[in-house]
């Protein structure tokens, strides 16, 4: 893992990944347009550099939900990581730990919390939820969730619909008998919905909601815990002001990894208007894209308190285990700290709107 940046690192990942495994991790949904679009359209935001000012020593931790966070990044949820590495979210969470911030751990996870809970030391973490019919199961899975540990819930609210990740279907990835969910097993669901198929996606899935979510159902989540609740996949400003009524606590602008509709806004793109709508009444964070110590500054800018990443970290999960996934967030703190130095701004907590321009470029009109 000799690399200068996330971009060779991503090269090696590929290079030691199966071509179906690759292929479900790096791919999209359709076209792909909009997971490059989530990588483009960072690059069209330029950043203003003020000079003269004391950058002697600069502050990049932060606190969300009364948890200290040593640099403003999170670990996203991502499934069935033991594809990438047997310790899968093991590994994860004790990097995400010993790097001082956390991972989001998912309902599709390999290993249950339970598991992670207990073999990462009680790492703080968040969990990643879906909604099943009947809501018993759901609210099986969120009270297992609280007793391991988990600090603050993240609902999924933008994958009711299965996808067309074309690239996917066309590597002919398959899941099979070394995938385990274990977050899944003693909520209510039958095992042999639980078991890989030789399918893209087990057969658990078909329990899943087959419309989407609705206030209703935040409301109803809303009663059964008083854990924090993010919603992940806004990106209308609309929803936005919903949500500041609606009893939850944060949200997490996202397009899923542009995994299940392609043609969206960037989330990125999306983060400014959603910040206007919301103002300060909820902690943003922002997902999709992230790859360099200025995409965080950019987004940090532009409303959010944190960004969180999902393949690059599966990158070095699989080319090192949870040393793997340390190197990747070492990579992006010492990028953001050069970037603050560099920009002339000590404090990454006290970024605003003046650090960067989001028009069309001069040059190419972009």
């Amino acid at each position: 893992m000799d690399v200068l940046n996330l971009f060779e690192l991503e090269e090696q990942a590929r290079a030691r990944l199966s071509a179906t495994t690759w292929a479900y991790y790096a791919g999209g949904s359709e076209d792909e347009l909009t997971v490059a679009e989530n990588r483009a359209a960072f690059q069209r935001i330029r950043l203003r550099p003020r000079v003269l000012t004391d950058c002697s020593s600069r502050t990049l931790a932060m606190e969300l939900f009364g948890q200290r966070l040593s640099l403003p990044l999170v670990l996203a949820p991502t499934s069935h990581q033991v594809l990438a590495h047997p310790d899968a979210e093991i590994a994860t969470a004790r990097a995400a730990a010993a790097a001082g911030t956390l991972a989001v751990l998912g309902t599709g996870n390999h290993f249950s919390v339970e598991e992670v809970a207990e073999a990462s030391g009680g790492a703080p973490f968040w969990f990643q939820l879906y909604c099943y019919e009947p809501f018993a199961i759901t609210e099986r899975v969120v009270c297992r969730a609280e007793a391991a540990g988990a600090s603050a819930l993240v609902l999924t609210i933008d994958a009711c619909y299965p996808p067309r990740r074309e690239s996917t279907m066309r590597s002919g990835f398959s899941l099979t008998s070394r995938v385990r969910l274990g977050n899944l097993r003693g909520v209510g669901l039958p095992d042999e919905l639980l078991t890989p198929d030789g399918g893209i996606t087990p057969g658990f899935l078909a329990t899943l909601r087959l419309a989407p979510l609705t206030w209703r159902d935040v409301a109803r989540l809303r009663e059964v815990t008083a854990l924090p609740i993010l919603l992940k996949g806004v990106l209308a400003a609309e929803d936005a002001r919903l949500a500041t009524e609606a009893g939850v606590d944060g949200l997490i602008v996202s397009n899923h990894g542009a995994r299940q509709i392609d043609g969206t806004l960037a989330a990125i793109d999306a983060l400014p208007a959603i910040a206007d709508a919301v103002g300060q009444r909820l902690p943003l964070l922002v997902d999709g894209g992230v790859r360099r110590g200025t995409d965080i500054v950019k987004a940090l800018a532009l409303g959010a308190r944190a960004v969180l990443i999902g393949r690059p970290y599966l990158w070095g999960l699989a080319l090192g285990g949870e040393k793997g996934v340390r190197l990747v967030i070492e990579q992006l703190r010492e990028e953001l700290d050069c970037a603050l130095a560099q920009l002339g701004r000590p404090d990454a907590n006290a970024l605003g709107r003046d650090v960067v321009e989001t028009g069309r470029c001069a040059h190419c009109g972009r």
